[in-house]
């Protein structure tokens, strides 16, 4: 590992903290006066963790860009002010993983309250964007890896509408076998599941074991997004990595 990144050790309530004074406080003099807190509880932890759990992503797709870098794999917290009125500042800061900007890709969220993470799907029409075509070609198929990685009813399904505003909730705990026709109306779609700030996994290196897990049993969903033949994608993360249960 770098000698510049240390090793992740889980993240810090102090994190949370600063989001929350950060929303009450969005301006360039409160943020400039808490820089230090911001590069010490959040840059350095999130590039601490991308460093950690990228091997992972590497493994299942090379594609995947794991470099713990803004603009790569870490979102700018602060907005450009020359498309967006308002607060300099987001209120949230987001870690996420795919091979280029708005790809289908897998995520991790702060907020003031907790975690969330999960796998976002561009349902839009675009170069290298195949979820949507995907949908009507291979809807048993989607369906039946609900099934096999266990995915039912322990997501929540949302959908992004606006970048400045939260994400809607369309369905708590979503099944494909009964809301399948729920992820066709949807451009921009999230599948989530959260963690508080009072967890303990949350500051914990045990973190990163929880997270593999989830993001391996969605990444037989992400080939959907990203792909013409899906189901070769997803036979040869069966070959090399085994069906996670």
């Amino acid at each position: 590992m770098s000698k510049e990144i240390p090793q992740f050790e889980g993240f810090k309530p102090e994190l949370f903290k600063y989001l929350k004074g950060l929303e009450k406080n969005n301006n360039g003099k409160w943020f400039n006066d808490h820089r230090e807190e911001y590069e010490k509880y959040l840059v350095i932890p999130a590039k601490s963790f991308i460093t950690t759990i990228g091997p992972f992503f590497n493994q299942l797709n090379p594609a995947i860009r794991t470099e713990p870098k803004f603009n790569t794999t870490i979102m700018r917290i602060s907005n450009d002010m020359r498309f967006t009125k308002g607060d300099p500042y987001k209120n949230y800061f987001l870690v996420h993983f795919g091979k280029f900007k708005m790809d289908s890709e897998f995520y991790l969220y702060f907020d003031k309250d907790g975690i969330s993470f999960g796998l976002f799907l561009n349902n839009t029409k675009g170069e290298e964007l195949y979820f949507r075509q995907n949908l009507d070609e291979y809807r048993n198929d989607i369906i039946s890896t609900f099934g096999k990685y266990k995915l039912n009813r322990k997501f929540d399904l949302h959908q992004i509408s606006n970048a400045k505003d939260a994400p809607g909730l369309i369905k708590s705990k979503f099944n494909a076998e009964k809301d399948f026709d729920k992820l066709t109306g949807l451009k921009l779609i999230l599948l989530e599941n959260a963690l508080s700030n009072e967890d303990k996994k949350v500051y914990s290196p045990d973190l990163i074991s929880h997270l593999v897990k989830i993001y391996s049993h969605l990444y037989p969903l992400y080939c959907f997004a990203v792909s013409t033949d899906p189901l070769s994608l997803i036979e040869s993360f069966e070959d090399s990595m085994g069906v996670v249960v």
